[in-house]
C-alpha cells in the first residue's frame, strides 16, 4: 500500500526516475514490514540469540526467586558449609561402596553390572544409581576422597532447598525456613551427606517424589504424578523396595483431593504406576535377562537371582528378620538400632539422630489437620495427606522392623519431620487455628519429646533441660497474651530456636572426627554407636558445651565396632588380612601385601576370600584383583562349589585364600565356607607365604566331584 501511494505521487517525474524511486520506496516499505515477513527458518543470528534466551531464562527465574525468597540462599548456604566442612577428614567413608567405585570406573562391565571386585566376580549387595553417581565423578575428576564424597554432599544441601520449597508452596517464607533449617541441622542428614551410602541419594528421590505430587495438585496435570512416578523408581534403583514408603501417602493424596474428578485420578496414577515400574524395573530386568555366566553373582542372595535380592535380603527380610548378615546383633542396640516399639524411635541409638523434633512434627500434623478439616477444596489438605503419610509409614516402619536395621535409615525420615515442624509453626503464626491452644500444645509436645532424648544421653547437655522447657512455657504464655500476630511469631520464633540447639549442636559435632565406615551416625564421638576417632565432644567441647563426665554418657549406646584392626571387637584371623580399615566384626583391612606379592610375582590372577568388606582395602590401596565370594562379611551369599570350579576353569579365579569369616547370630547362611574348605581340599597349598593359601589352577575338574548340588555357572564351568 505505501509503495502504491508512492508511485501516485510520482506521476509527474520522467518514468525511468519514476520507476527508480518507486522500486526504492517499495524496499524500504519491505524493510520496514521484515519482522511481520521474516521466514520460518531463523538466521544464525536468531538462533544465537534464541540460546542465549534460554540458558539465561532459568538463571533469571533463579536470581528472582533468590530476590523474593533470600532465605533460601542463606539455607543453602548453611547446608553446604554443614555438608562439605573438613569432607575429606571421613577418608574413604563406606569402603565397601568406595572400593565397588573404583572397580566401577574402570570398568563399563563391571559398572553396568555394579561389580564389587576388578575381575567382575560379585556385585554389591545394592541396586546401581548411587554407586553410579559415584563412579561417573571418578571418571571425571580421577579416584579421590572428595570426588567420591562431594556429590553425595551435594545431595544434601538440594534436599534442604527441596524441603523449604515443600513447605514454602503451602505455609509460606516461615514454615519453609523452619523445615529448611529442621532438615540441614538434623544429626543424621549431615553425617549422611558426609558419607557415600546410597541413603542420601535415596531421600532425595523420595522427597522429589513428594514434591512432584504436591506440585501436580496445584494444577492436576498428569505429567507431575508421572514425575512422582519416576522419582520413586529411581530410588527403587538407589535402594530397592523401602523407595515405597512414599507411594501409599502419594496415592491416598491424589485420590483424596482428584484435581481433575476421581476418574481422571485412577487414570493419572495408573500413569504414574506404570512410569514407576518401568523405571524401577529397568536394571533387575537387564539382570534377569544376562545369562549368569555374562554377568557377576548377585550378593546377598543365595540362589544368584535379583528376585532374591529385591524381595529377600533388601526387602522383607529387612522387615520380618533373615538369615544372612549379623542377625544375631539386630536387636542388641547401638548399630542395629536397638529393640522395636512404639517409642523406638525416641530410644538412645535413634532418638539423637532425629528423634529431636518428632513431638512438634505430630503435634504440626495435628494442627494442620484441624485448621483444614480434611476439605478436599482446602490446598493444605492434599499436602497434608501426603506430607504425613509419607511420615506415618516411614516412621511405623522403622520403628517395628525385624531385620537387620541401623540407625542411619532414619534419615529417609528426617525430611517429612522437618516439613511437618514448618508447617505447623507457620500455621500457628498464621493463626490458622486457636493460636494459644494450638502453639501451647505444638511447644508442649516438642519440649516432652526433646526432654526424652537428652534424657538417655545423662548430663551432656543438661542446661538444656532446664532451658528448653522455661523458653517453650514463656513462649506458650505469650500466645495466651498477645493477640498480635508478629507477637506470636516472634515467640513461636524463639521457641523453635530453642529446640533447635540441641540437634545443632550434634550436627556442628559430627564435623569434628571421621564419621564410621560402615554404620554413618551423627553427634558427638563419644555417642556414635561405632566408635570414632578423635575429638571426644567434637567442636562442642570448644565453645564450651561439653558433656560432663569423661566416658560415655550414661544410657548412651555401647560401642560396638572399634577402630583401628579390631578394638573393642573381634580382630582379623591371623595375619591373613592387614590392619585398618572397619575393624572390629567386618575386618576391612584387605589381603596381606605378602600374599598379593607371592600372586604378583607367580602369574596374577584374582584370589578368592571370604568377605567383601576383607577385600576392600586391598581394591582401594591398589586395584588388587580381590573378590569376597560370601557377600558383605562372608556370610550373606551361598556360591556352590560348582559355581566355583566354573569361575576356575575360566579362569576369573585362581587362588583362594581360606579364612576370615566371623559369626554372629544363630541360623545364619553358610556363606564362603563350604566353596572355601572345598579348595582347601582340591586346590594345591601355597607354602611360605601364608598356610592358608591355596592354588586352584588346573583345579575345576577336583573341585567339581566335590559339588554334588549343581550351580549357576559361567562358560568354562558346569551348565
Amino acid at each position: 500500500m505505501i509503495a502504491c501511494v508512492a508511485a501516485a505521487g510520482d506521476s509527474q517525474l520522467p518514468h525511468s526516475f519514476a520507476k527508480r524511486r518507486r522500486v526504492k520506496l517499495s524496499a524500504m516499505a519491505l524493510r520496514r514490514q521484515l519482522p511481520q515477513l521474516r521466514p520460518a527458518g531463523p538466521s544464525a543470528g536468531d538462533l544465537r540469540g534464541e540460546s542465549r534466551t534460554a540458558v539465561s531464562r532459568p538463571l533469571r527465574r533463579t536470581l528472582a526467586a533468590l530476590r523474593r525468597t533470600p532465605e533460601i540462599g542463606g539455607l543453602a548456604a548453611l547446608a553446604a558449609v554443614l555438608n562439605l566442612w573438613a569432607l575429606g577428614r571421613n577418608d574413604w567413608a563406606n569402603t565397601y561402596y568406595s572400593a565397588a567405585v573404583r572397580s566401577m570406573a574402570a570398568s563399563w562391565h563391571d559398572f553396568l553390572y555394579v561389580s564389587f571386585d576388578p575381575s567382575g566376580v560379585m556385585t554389591v549387595d545394592k541396586p546401581p544409581l548411587s554407586l553410579w553417581v559415584q563412579a561417573l565423578s571418578v571418571r571425571l575428576f580421577g579416584f579421590h576422597q572428595l570426588a567420591i564424597l562431594v556429590p553425595q554432599a551435594l545431595m544434601g544441601v538440594a534436599s534442604v532447598v527441596l524441603v523449604y520449597d515443600l513447605v514454602h508452596r503451602r505455609f509460606g517464607r516461615l514454615g519453609g525456613f523452619v523445615a529448611g533449617v529442621a532438615l540441614a541441622t538434623t544429626p543424621i542428614a549431615v553425617a549422611m551427606s558426609r558419607d557415600n551410602n546410597p541413603d542420601e541419594l535415596l531421600t532425595l528421590c523420595c522427597l522429589a517424589a513428594v514434591w512432584f505430587a504436591v506440585r501436580g495438585l496445584e494444577d492436576g496435570r498428569t505429567r507431575w504424578i508421572v514425575l512422582a512416578g519416576v522419582a520413586v523408581g529411581l530410588g527403587f534403583e538407589t535402594k530397592m523396595l523401602v523407595a515405597l514408603v512414599v507411594v501409599p501417602a502419594i496415592a491416598l493424596g491424589w485420590l483424596w483431593v482428584a484435581p481433575r474428578g476421581r476418574v481422571s485420578a485412577v487414570r493419572q496414577l495408573l500413569a504414574g504406576g506404570s512410569a514407576m515400574l518401568a523405571v524401577a524395573a529397568a536394571w533387575p530386568l537387564l539382570v534377569m535377562l544376562t545369562p549368569a555366566g555374562d554377568r557377576p553373582w548377585i550378593s546377598g542372595t543365595s540362589d544368584n537371582s535379583i528376585l532374591s535380592l529385591i524381595f529377600g535380603y533388601n526387602g522383607l527380610g529387612r522387615v520380618t528378620g533373615q538369615s544372612g548378615g549379623p542377625a544375631g546383633a539386630a536387636g542388641a542396640g547401638g548399630a542395629f538400632g536397638q529393640g522395636t516399639g512404639v517409642l523406638r524411635l525416641l530410644n538412645a541409638s535413634l532418638g539423637g539422630q532425629d528423634g529431636w523434633l518428632l513431638g512438634i512434627a505430630i503435634a504440626g500434623a495435628l494442627i494442620v489437620a484441624l485448621a483444614t478439616r480434611a476439605r478436599r477444596r482446602d490446598p493444605r489438605t492434599g499436602w497434608l495427606v501426603i506430607v504425613a503419610g509419607a511420615f506415618v509409614v516411614t516412621g511405623a516402619l522403622f520403628s517395628f522392623a525385624h531385620g537387620i536395621f541401623h540407625p542411619y535409615y532414619v534419615v529417609l525420615l528426617a525430611p517429612f519431620t522437618a516439613a511437618l515442624a514448618g508447617a505447623g509453626v507457620a500455621s500457628v503464626a498464621r493463626g490458622g487455628v486457636p493460636a494459644a491452644l494450638g502453639g501451647g500444645a505444638a511447644l508442649a509436645a516438642g519440649a516432652v519429646c526433646e526432654l526424652a532424648v537428652l534424657h538417655d544421653y545423662g548430663s551432656q547437655l543438661s542446661w538444656l533441660e532446664l532451658a528448653v522447657p522455661f523458653v517453650c512455657a514463656g513462649a506458650a504464655a505469650a500466645l495466651f497474651v498477645f493477640r498480635g500476630t508478629r507477637a506470636r511469631a516472634f515467640a513461636l520464633a524463639a521457641a523453635t530456636a530453642a529446640l533447635l540447639i540441641a540437634p545443632a549442636i550434634w550436627s556442628v559435632d559430627t564435623l569434628a572426627y571421621a564419621t564410621p565406615s560402615t554404620f554413618p551416625q551423627g553427634g558427638p564421638a563419644a555417642d556414635n554407636a561405632t566408635g570414632g576417632g578423635g575429638g571426644f565432644g567434637g567442636l562442642r567441647g570448644r565453645f564450651g558445651f561439653g558433656c560432663r563426665g569423661g566416658g560415655p554418657a550414661a544410657g548412651a549406646p555401647p560401642v560396638f565396632f572399634g577402630g583401628g584392626g579390631g578394638a573393642g571387637g573381634i580382630p582379623n584371623p591371623g595375619s591373613l588380612f592387614g590392619g585398618g580399615g572397619f575393624g572390629g566384626v567386618f575386618g576391612g583391612g584387605g589381603v596381606s601385601p605378602a600374599v598379593l606379592s607371592y600372586i604378583s610375582a607367580h602369574g596374577g590372577g584374582t584370589v578368592a576370600i571370604a568377605g567383601q568388606t576383607d577385600a576392600a582395602g586391598s581394591i582401594i590401596a591398589s586395584g588388587a584383583k580381590v573378590a569376597g565370594i560370601g557377600g558383605f562379611t562372608g556370610q550373606e551369599s551361598d556360591p556352590s562349589i560348582r559355581w566355583l570350579a566354573g569361575e576356575v576353569a575360566a579362569g576369573r579365579i585362581r587362588w583362594v585364600l581360606v579364612g576370615g569369616i566371623v559369626r554372629t547370630g544363630t541360623g545364619v547362611r553358610a556363606g564362603a565356607t563350604v566353596a572355601l574348605n572345598a579348595a582347601a581340599q582340591a586346590c594345591r597349598p601355597v607354602t611360605g607365604v601364608s598356610a592358608s593359601l591355596y592354588d586352584c589352577a588346573g583345579r575345576a575338574a577336583a573341585l567339581r566331584e566335590l559339588g554334588p548340588v549343581p550351580g549357576p555357572t559361567r562358560p568354562g564351568g558346569d551348565a
